[in-house]
């Protein structure tokens, strides 16, 4: 039988785990300026974290999570996001309490689950980094955290961004709005798609992010959400604009904009990149809003959050595709060729003795003659040999040769062992 990895995954083989590192890596250093610090949440929760938080009328509830009766009959979700384990996190371990320092902020990468149809960019099992940032209502923290996913997408090489926000409002605010739009669509209700209907009392805020033909020549004419905003709701939207106007980041507002997610309220928004590798025009590549709600659906207080999410896969085609070229250090500093079976032991010393100082080093393990060692030390482009025969090991020396110019010299072995560092970083 051949085995084959499930449909919608992928391995990532050496050669690509590095550009992850570069990423994960980048967005650590990033993340560390904003004092965010790292959160690590199980891959998988209760199945009402998940269908409390992302809402009922959710595509990922109802379509596309990936849950299941475990042996001792819990029903159990593979995470389909990040946020609502957070929050699960930061109530069930009494982050909202006056001995934390507010805003508590935190990000997540890793894996996450959702059931749908694989495509470029877009897997079934699939990575995010994303923050979350807990206890404060100021639209300045909204907007550090655009300017945070903002300046992380600039740095991975990507420039042509387009930043699109929206407000969806207090609560007053979506209860108005929540009416006129039932009272638009009502009369069109025989001409939604079948999952407009389904939500058009439920949660009509999600049939403006549908993608149906039939839902898309209503959405057009569709009431504005900012015809609705309460005077509180206006200042903060009004106040979270200034803030980016400061920073001179470039909006546009887009009044049709809504998350996917239940939870979103006030500011929301979308960094999206004009990029062929994802389809035509501009596609968005990082998103994400303030929330006021979801603590409190949870168990814990009514405490605000903000934050957002990108998809690690979705960055890379792209980053492929604008041709960014990532670091990668896989220099080899040594390369130690063995001639003779009874040099085998001593190699090894000394491999181990020039990775105990923090350098690199490699040797044979296929019993391969002198000159197929060269080679392959040549292939690894390592800097430096160091040869061992018989009479090496008589002698207790290395034959040492710098591999760029060829230049070549004996050094004591007890040197080796004890001042490998000193040999390596002196000419």
């Amino acid at each position: 039988m051949r085995y084959q990895r499930p449909k919608g995954t992928a391995d990532i083989l050496p050669g690509d785990s590095e550009k992850w590192q570069y990423v994960e890596q980048t967005a650590r250093d990033l993340f560390k300026t904003y004092q965010f610090k790292e959160i690590r949440t199980p891959m998988f929760e209760n199945f009402e974290v998940f269908s409390r938080s992302a809402g009922d009328t959710s595509d990922i509830v109802t379509k596309e999570m990936y849950d299941f009766h475990d042996k001792g009959d819990r029903h159990v979700t593979l995470r389909p996001e990040g946020t609502a384990g957070v929050v699960r996190a930061f109530v069930e371990n009494k982050l909202y309490g006056p001995q934390v320092l507010k805003p508590y902020k935190v990000y997540y990468m890793g894996p996450m689950f959702r059931y749908e149809r694989p495509q470029s960019g877009r897997l079934r099992e699939f990575h995010q980094l994303g923050v979350e940032a807990f206890g404060s209502e100021s639209a300045a923290l909204d907007v550090e955290v655009i300017a945070m996913g903002y300046n992380l997408l600039k740095k991975f090489g990507l420039n042509d961004l387009k930043l699109a926000i929206n407000t969806l409002g207090d609560q007053q605010t979506r209860d108005d709005y929540r009416q006129a739009l039932i009272d638009y669509l009502e009369p069109h209700f025989e001409e939604l798609s079948d999952d407009s209907k389904e939500r058009l009392h439920k949660n009509p805020l999600r049939v403006l992010d549908s993608k149906a033909p039939e839902d898309q020549k209503f959405v057009a004419d569709a009431p504005s959400i900012l015809d609705y905003l309460t005077p509180e709701a206006k200042d903060h939207f009004d106040q979270a604009k200034a803030y980016l106007e400061a920073l001179d980041i470039p909006y546009e507002v887009d009044a049709t904009m809504v998350r996917g997610l239940d939870y979103y309220n006030h500011t929301i928004f979308e960094i999206m990149t004009n990029s062929k590798s994802l389809g035509q025009g501009y596609t968005t590549i990082c998103a994400g809003g303030r929330y006021n709600g979801l603590v409190k659906e949870l168990g814990g207080p009514e405490v605000s959050g903000v934050g957002f999410g990108l998809g690690v896969e979705r960055l890379l085609v792209l980053m492929d595709a604008e041709n960014v070229t990532v670091p990668t250090d896989d220099s080899l500093d040594v390369y130690v060729v063995g001639i003779g079976e009874t040099a085998s032991a001593t190699t090894l010393k000394l491999v181990q003795a020039v990775r105990g100082a923090g350098f690199t080093a490699e040797r044979d393990y296929l019993d391969r003659k002198p000159k197929a060692q060269f080679k392959s030390a040549d292939r690894l482009n390592a800097r430096y040999t160091m040869t061992v025969g018989e009479t090496e090991m008589a002698d207790q020396v290395v034959n040492m040769k710098e591999m760029a110019t060829g230049e070549e010299r004996q050094v004591a072995m007890a040197d080796i062992f004890n001042h490998v560092d000193q040999i390596l970083t002196s000419k």
